[in-house]
This record gives structure tokens, sequence and C-alpha cells, in this order.
């Protein structure tokens, strides 16, 4: 048999090749996980391509770009492959921004509100509703509200089977607005109640996960760099907020005024990661995991995009090295601008001793009888915090103590300031708009905090080292600009490539000094 390529985007088009996918299910390929889902017909359910079950006959199938899709055309999901977790990918991602745009706000929970609507959120975006939903059939084959309603069910079930949560907190944390609505949901789409999808022990009392933690696997494409990902962040770590030991991320949080903490770890036989979530308002528990995922780039399908950057001769042989390399978000749009203007024209240590500082200056303090970790004390400062503080005791120059005042100025009048919206050219001159925020500090927030995959700060000195490669030369800004056009939709990924060249590259250097020394 002619052997699958794993590049294969079904989502472009509308009519599915029924061999090429019946092919992917009878093979259990693993690369199509996420990519793919198929609808039995004769049962009614829809499974992901690993399912262990016995492959059904082409004439019963029918498959769907998104579970969504395949929800919204009347299958249930599979409890033996169990559709929630299968990874979740942005194969999408390139192909249309605003869809990217969409789900990311959708993961937030712009249509979980009761007077939430579809023409809202297409106004966020930039475009009518009419054309939003266009978007969403063509590449997730399912509407908006399909797709937030999916997301609702599936996460409860999530809950159901990975934690001990009673199903009334279940019902809050997954979204619903009531648990007569959770129940009713449930027994229409698996006709029995969610209590009797659990086979766990029983459930804890009422209140004692927000204490205990609520564990999650969240579930990424392998492979995935776990050291340089843990290395990014240890290396960034802002004391008193953030802490990286025994191969464990661990961090403070605070979302409309609350604190918790949250750690995370990897299980790569399980091909996820896996959380630990402290947080008094469960409500608040889908828009956490939305962070994390961003914050960790669970969604990149690292195949796709390495297959593409690896065209490149300079690329070629970085990809090879790292072919799990992902590009590290920040937990809050506003804390990573602030990471960002503190590190204009500094070192990495430097702008992490100045973020320490600024924590200690105006950041929220953790209770001691709070504390789920020593080394967390505080949470990072808010914009409204930075705006009222005195700045003076920072030792950095004037005027980028002008730029964080006007940033958390900016941040405050404008709450969905490092939303995903437009493109991410829009992105960068919304952002160049604020005072002191120049075109490298608008490409990091935009290719941090914004998650453009398009962002590319051309100027940074590490990239143009990283770019210099085995010739010796380093280019111009411009010349870099240039070279990087055949990378796009993907420059953040090369950057992130680039960087980590740059970086061993330094390494090597040292550790040649040191033999010789």
């Amino acid at each position: 048999m002619e052997p699958l390529d794993p590049q294969l985007d079904f989502r472009l088009d509308p009519q599915l090749d029924s061999l090429a996918c019946h092919r992917a299910v009878a093979a259990r390929d693993a690369r199509f996980d996420g990519r793919l889902f198929v609808g039995v017909t004769t049962t009614g359910i829809y499974c992901r391509p690993v399912c262990p079950a016995r492959t059904p006959r082409p004439e019963n199938c029918r498959f769907f770009a998104s579970a969504a899709a395949a929800q919204e055309a009347g299958f249930r999901p599979c409890l033996r492959c169990r559709p929630e977790t299968a990874p979740d990918l942005g194969a999408w991602l390139g192909t249309s921004n605003t869809v990217s745009r969409g789900l990311a706000l959708i993961a937030d929970g712009a249509l979980d509100a009761e007077d939430a609507s579809v023409e809202a959120l297409a106004e966020r975006l930039g475009v009518g509703g009419r054309q939003l939903r266009r978007l969403f059939r063509q590449h997730l084959g399912a509407s908006p509200i399909a797709v937030a309603q999916t997301r609702r069910v599936l996460f409860a079930k999530q809950l159901i089977h990975e934690t001990r949560m009673p199903m009334a907190e279940i019902a809050l944390a997954a979204g619903f607005g009531s648990l007569r609505r959770f129940n009713e949901t449930f027994r229409q789409l698996y006709g029995r109640p969610p209590g009797s999808l659990r086979r766990s022990a029983a459930a804890l009392p009422e209140g004692a996960c927000a204490e205990t933690g609520v564990m999650l696997r969240l579930r990424y494409q392998p492979p995935y760099d776990w050291a340089a990902m843990l290395s990014h962040l240890a290396g960034r770590a802002v004391e008193g907020v953030e802490v990286v030991e025994g191969g464990t991320y661990r961090r403070t949080v605070l979302v409309d005024g609350l604190l918790g903490s949250v750690e995370v770890g990897h299980l790569p036989e399980a091909r996820s990661l896996v959380a630990t979530i402290r947080f008094p308002c469960l409500r608040a528990l889908p828009g956490i995991v939305a962070r994390l995922r961003r914050a960790f780039d669970l969604g990149a399908d690292v195949g796709a995009i390495a297959a593409h950057l690896a065209r490149d001769p300079l690329l070629a042989p970085l990809v090879a090295e790292r072919p799990g390399l992902r590009v590290p978000g920040g937990w809050d749009g506003f804390e990573l601008g602030v990471r960002a203007v503190l590190g204009q024209q500094v070192s990495v240590e430097a702008a992490r001793r100045l973020a320490g500082r600024l924590t200690a200056l105006c950041g929220t303090p953790v209770p001691p009888e709070r504390r789920h970790h020593t080394a967390l004390r505080a949470a990072f400062p808010t914009a409204a915090q930075v705006a009222g503080a005195d700045l003076a005791a920072l030792r950095m120059p004037g005027a980028r103590k002008a730029a964080l005042a006007a940033l958390a100025a900016a941040a405050e009048a404008d709450p969905r300031l490092f939303a995903p919206a437009g493109s991410a050219e829009e992105t960068v001159a919304r952002l160049r708009a604020i005072p002191g925020i120049g075109e490298w500090t608008a490409q990091y927030i935009a290719l941090r905090a914004v998650r453009e995959t398009d962002a590319f700060p051309a100027s940074d000195v590490g990239l143009l080292r990283g770019a210099a490669g085995t010739a010796g030369r380093r280019p111009s800004p411009a010349e870099l600009r240039g070279q990087a056009e055949p990378w796009r939709p993907w420059r953040a990924y090369a950057a992130q490539h680039l960087w980590a060249a740059d970086a061993a590259s330094i390494a090597a250097r040292a550790a040649a000094g040191q033999a010789h020394g």
C-alpha cells in the first residue's frame, strides 16, 4: 500500500478524500490524530483515527475535519478513544488567521456568556458574522456555536474521566449554565447521565479540588522539546512568581483578582503535559487551561511547520536537530509586554532581575498560608498596579520607565490590547502606537503574547547571529527580513530555531573557553 502523506491537509477540501481518510483510520495512523475524525453511521459514534475498535467498513464512514463537525452532524463521542483527549492541533493555522484568532477567543469563553453572539465575536475579529460562519465551515466543517458547544462538552467529559470533581462543580467549570442543563446535554448525547461515565474513585467533597488541585493531561502531537521549553522558562523565571525545579514549572496566577497557582510537568509516554491547577473559582478553569495551552504551544502542528521551514537550506539542519521545538508564550499578555519592555537593550538575566524588583514593588503578595510552594510568594503586577506604582525605584533609563507606564495605561484603557484580532501587521501597528514601543518590542510581544505565528523581530541580535550560519557573515535586519519571506506563515518558529542555534553556539564557545582555560 502506498504510504500516507502526513502533511495531507484534509481541511482544505470540503469533500474529504474518503479513501485516504479510511486508510489513515485502518492504519491507526497517529500522525492524523487531531486532524481527522470518523463518524460511523451504523453506531452513531465518532472516533479518533487511533481508536482501538475494529475498523468500520468504508461505506459506513463519514469523515470530519473537527470534533465539532462530527458532533454537529449528529454523532456522539466514542467512549473508548475519547475524542476529548486528541491533540488540539492548529493544522489550519496559516490558512485562515481569522479562524485561528476566533478559536483563541472561543477558548477564552467568548461564546460562553448568555448574551454572547457570533456577530459580537465577528466584530472583534474585524469581519461580518456571515463571513465568520463561512470561514469556520470551510476550515473546521462546523459553525462557531457548534465549536464552542463541543469544546464545552468535551472539556466536561475530560473532567469526568481525569478528576474526582463533583458533577455540580464539573458543570460549573465547563461553562454550563446549570446542573440541569449539564445533565440534559449528556443524556441527549450519550443516552445516560454524566455520572455513569465515571469509572474512577468517588468524587471528592465540594470545594476540595480548589485546594488539592485539579490535575489534567494536556495532549500534544509529538515530538515536543520539553528540555528546550524548560530551559527557556528557567532562564526567565521571575523571583517570587515562578520556579523551575525537578523537571516541573510552577507559578502563581492572578485571574479577576483571585490568587492561585499552576504547575506543569511532562508525561512523554502519554504525549501530554500534566497540569495541576489550584484556583478558588472553578469557572476560571477553561480559561486557565486555554492559557496553558497557548503558553506551552500545545496546538502547534510541528510536522507541518518543520516540513515548510526545512525547505530553506539555512533552517533545514536546525529543524532536523530540534524537530519538536515550540514557541514559548506567556501567561498573560500584559506580563509578556512588561517583560519585553524590561528586556530592551539588556540581557535576559538583567530583564529577569528587573521583573523581580517590579513584582516586589507592586505585585500581589501571596499569604504564607496560601503558598503551595515556598518560592511562590507573589503574583506578577497587573496593569493597574504598574500604572499606580512609583517606578523611580527601578534602576533603568527614564525612557524605559515611561514606556512601561505607557504600556500599563494602554492595557488599562483597552482590555483587549493583547487579544488576537486583525492581521499580524495590524497587531504590530497597534502595539507600535504605544509610546516607547518600537518595532522589535512590538514584534516580540506579537510573537509571544498574541501568538502571531508570523511575527518576526528581524533586528534582534540573537536572530542575526543565528542567521549567520556556517558562513559566519551576520546579515543586516533588512537582509534577514528578505531572507525570511519564504518562511511565512511560520516565521515565529523560524525565529525560535535561530535563537536556539545562537544559544547553542554561545554555549559551545563557553565550553571551549573553559576547556582551554
